[in-house]
């Protein structure tokens, strides 16, 4: 049997060299029982980010994470078809709020969904920090999660040590190397967990813009296509599309604003346009890739039949209360869902209709007053934040603020609130909105 070193692996892959699936699974388990140190996966993930992997190589490495720890068989409860289906956004600012609406909208139709997410790092945010920031258990037994998708039709949780668990070091040495942009590595850390959660079908958005990981469509295309390459060797089929982040999306940012923007939209509150147009057309993708609509526009009118029922948010009530959170939070949210003590609105300098937001920019004034983490070991403020945020195309001015911003103090609201001022620009002649989502690709399953 051919004996593999670390070093040669990580040589190898310095130099260029394709790695074969055999090397790399033996590098993943080395990840996993501890054999392999830290320094050598930060040189792994360097070697990667220089010289990227091929296909195939990406493919091997994703499986091999995904085979590091439990591979979810909904067989053995009673669950199998076309109805479980996932949901992924590769990140915005703004943007994990998506999945909270999205997921017990699609359960409310008949979708199974076990999602299996991520905390935020840097300006962009995590669907694990909103579950966390409701009182919810994110890192369950297995045997609840399974269940929470079965009795409720879906849940959100964070890695566990039984999940994907090499991801979970490699995501570390990723943030603390300067490595975290690199398409395979980030293919490898979502599609692993995706995978690990025994899906039949993903449904996703690869963004782009200031406030995502990738920020070009060019960039964002090249990751959709690596993760498209992934479900087509799994065998699983998956739509993706490239949605535009290059300004906030949605009208909050933050942990509990966020979370009361989700019930807003669930309840029949305000949905702002970017945001409703985003959850639609994914949740429509989802009901036919589960064969629940045969078209789109079938779909959308289950979907909006969903919401207008309240079925939507009583599943969001019963997957918070499922996973450890308060039972009647949809009903009474000002009961449990904190307010930060210094709320402000946030005035332009000038006057003039809005010509860009870079949501890259207000996510770090909202990092600096603890919004979000700058370490994966870090806590987060999960009442600061903003609401009502400007976008392209709206005119700011003396009656119009670019956001309600929420704060610990006023020092804290100062410093925000420079960072939000500088991150928009005005025009003097009007300014289209923009659109959210564009390019669709898909596996040829």
């Amino acid at each position: 049997m051919t004996r593999f070193f670390p070093q040669e692996v990580i040589r190898k892959k310095r130099d260029r060299g394709t790695l074969s699936p055999e090397e790399i699974a033996f590098f993943v388990k080395g990840i996993t029982d501890g054999s392999i140190s830290e320094g050598q996966i930060g040189a792994f993930n360097m070697a990667v980010y220089l010289n990227g992997m091929e296909r195939d190589e990406t493919t091997a490495f994703a499986l091999a994470m995904r085979d590091s720890g439990d591979v979810i068989d909904w067989n053995s409860i009673g669950l199998s078809g076309p109805t479980i289906i996932d949901k992924h956004s590769s990140g915005g600012v703004g943007d994990e709020k998506v999945s909270l609406i999205l997921a017990p909208l699609v359960a409310a139709c008949g979708i199974h969904m076990p999602m299996i997410s991520a905390r935020g790092l840097g300006h962009t945010g995590g669907e694990v920090d909103l579950m966390e920031s409701m009182g919810c258990h994110i890192g369950p037994p297995s045997e609840v999660f399974m269940k929470t998708v079965a009795d409720v039709g879906c849940a959100i949780i964070g890695p566990t040590g039984r999940l994907a668990p090499a991801d979970a070091r490699i995501y570390y040495v990723r943030d603390v190397t300067a490595t975290v942009e690199s398409i395979p590595l980030i293919t490898g850390s979502i599609m692993s967990k995706k995978l690990a959660a025994g899906i039949n079908g993903l449904v996703m958005s690869v963004n782009f813009g200031s406030g995502a990981f990738m920020t070009t469509i060019e960039d964002a295309r090249a990751l959709a296509q690596s993760m498209l390459g992934v479900a087509e060797g799994a065998g699983v089929p998956m739509v993706t599309h490239l949605g535009d982040m290059d300004e906030v999306m949605g009208d909050a940012v933050g942990s509990l604003p966020q979370i009361r923007e989700v019930i807003a939209f669930l309840t029949g509150g305000p949905r702002e346009a970017r945001l409703e147009i985003i959850v639609m057309e994914l949740a429509a993708e989802v009901l036919v890739m589960g064969d629940l609509a045969p078209d789109l526009g079938t779909a959308k009118s289950m979907l909006a039949a969903r919401l207008a029922d309240g079925s939507a948010a009583q599943r969001f009530g019963r997957m918070v209360a499922a996973l450890g959170g308060p039972v009647d939070l949809v009903g009474a949210p000002d009961a449990h869902l904190e307010r930060a003590p210094y709320i402000r609105p946030v005035f332009a300098l000038g006057e003039g209709s809005v010509a860009r937001v870079d949501a890259r920019a207000v996510g770090m004034a909202l990092l600096s007053i603890g919004s979000g983490r700058t370490r994966p070991d870090q806590s987060i403020d999960h009442a600061v934040g903003l609401t009502g945020m400007i976008h392209v195309g709206d005119v700011a001015g003396p009656e119009r603020p670019i956001a309600m911003l929420h704060a610990r103090d006023e020092a804290a609201w100062d410093r925000a609130a420079a960072g939000l001022r500088a991150a928009v620009t005005l025009a003097d002649a009007a300014v289209p909105a923009r659109a959210v989502l564009h390019d669709r690709l898909a596996t040829a399953l």
